[in-house]
């Protein structure tokens, strides 16, 4: 066979767990969990989600299937590294053979760390970057309450680091869930700002995933997919909590601009964002919000026809409009949707400063996810987009 005219660079990968999509998915955890073989599980939440009483529906569908379980619910917004060791030592401790996580993005991705150390056994720094986990995870259920991180089905877990003021990002199959049970009824519970903040994270997801160097037919059909659907539900849900087809609509954008950014990755947007975070312990949501605008305007020279298709999938009427009337309806587009939604303001309202700036750049230039940003950016050129959104 003729290999000569073989080029790997245009193949395309596409990974994804098992899910469950729909209202009361979450009920079904017991009987995929006895599926999966676990017979005593590590369950792991948050505070928060404790307290809007889904935790505990959650430890009587698993005890009505014979699942023995452990809770803990010590993790934070922007998960520590300490918070994965400890959960690490805990399920080693009661012998867990199984880990059941319903949460946040923070949650879900605590879990995956956990799950990478117990099979591991190495500090969860180890495995910052591409493809740096060994052993495969131990088996792992993924229940989201928020309609925007879209760890449930990715291969991205994002843990800040036990000493540097950075999080660090680690991206391989082995962490990609067994199972994502996604039920729309767990988003009713969050706030206004917080359906704001994780649907605009969504949204730059698909962005992103569309403009990837690496992206690919599949991950620009749900990446356009996420892009509407955010586009007519977001401001919905952030208005009227109890709207459950605001609320199943968003979470279904989710979902597709998880299968999008989980396989074409991600971009500056993240790189920066996942900095910023780091360094000021800010929400990941609002971090990518507070950039959006401006990593667009930077990479459009790149790729003006891929961002004026996401123009398109926004609402906007680009027929016979220059390039440069097209990214200001974009951007001029970006900035009014996030103030509809509760989203304003600037970095230096949320405590940077110009002499972060530095320091924030060269952590981005760090990050996996700069990696397939369509423009390969320098340090300056990152300060410069820090100081735009100052």
């Amino acid at each position: 066979m003729d290999t000569s005219a073989f080029d790997v660079s245009s193949l395309r990968k596409f990974v994804a767990p098992e899910f469950v999509f729909g209202r009361g998915a979450r009920r079904l955890a017991g009987r995929y969990a006895r599926n999966l073989g676990i017979s005593r599980a590590l369950v792991v939440g948050d505070p928060g989600v404790e307290a809007a009483g889904w935790v505990a529906p959650l430890l009587e569908a698993l005890a009505e299937s014979g699942v023995e379980t452990v809770l803990t619910t010590g993790v934070s917004p922007n998960p520590r590294a300490a918070e994965v060791m400890r959960g690490s030592i805990l399920y080693a401790a009661e012998r867990c053979d199984g880990i059941v996580a319903i949460g946040g993005g923070s949650v879900l991705d605590c879990a995956k760390g956990i799950g990478i150390v117990a099979a591991n056994r190495r500090p969860i720094e180890d495995f910052e970057g591409v493809d740096a986990v060994g052993n495969p995870c131990p088996p792992l259920i993924c229940v989201p309450t928020t309609a925007g991180t879209s760890a449930d089905v990715s291969q991205f877990a994002i843990v800040r680091h036990p000493v540097e003021p950075v999080k660090f990002a680690i991206i391989s199959k082995a962490v990609v869930p067994d199972l994502a049970l996604i039920d729309p009824e767990t988003t009713a519970t969050m706030d206004p700002f917080l359906t704001a903040c994780t649907g605009v994270d969504a949204l730059v997801h698909a962005v992103e995933a569309f403009v990837s160097v690496a992206a690919g037919p599949i991950t620009d059909t749900h990446a356009l997919a996420a892009i509407r659907l955010i586009r007519d539900n977001l401001i919905r849900a952030v208005r009227a909590p109890a709207d459950i087809e605001a609320r199943t609509a968003m979470m279904m954008g989710s979902l597709q601009a998880g299968l999008a950014f989980s396989n074409a990755s991600l971009g500056a947007v993240h790189a920066m964002a996942h900095s910023l975070g780091g360094w000021l312990d800010l929400p990941h949501g609002e971090c990518n919000a507070l950039l959006l605008e401006h990593v667009i305007a930077y990479n459009y020279p790149q790729a003006a026809e891929r961002y004026r298709a996401i123009g398109e999938a926004l609402g906007l009427d680009l027929r016979g409009v220059g390039d440069k009337q097209a990214l200001s309806r974009i951007f001029g587009f970006v900035q009014d949707f996030k103030r509809e939604a509760g989203i304003a303001g600037s970095l230096a309202a949320r405590g940077v400063k110009a002499s972060d700036l530095a320091d924030l750049a060269e952590n981005a230039l760090a990050d996996a996810c700069i990696v397939t940003n369509p423009r390969r950016p320098v340090r300056a050129d990152i300060e410069t987009i820090y100081a735009e959104a100052l």
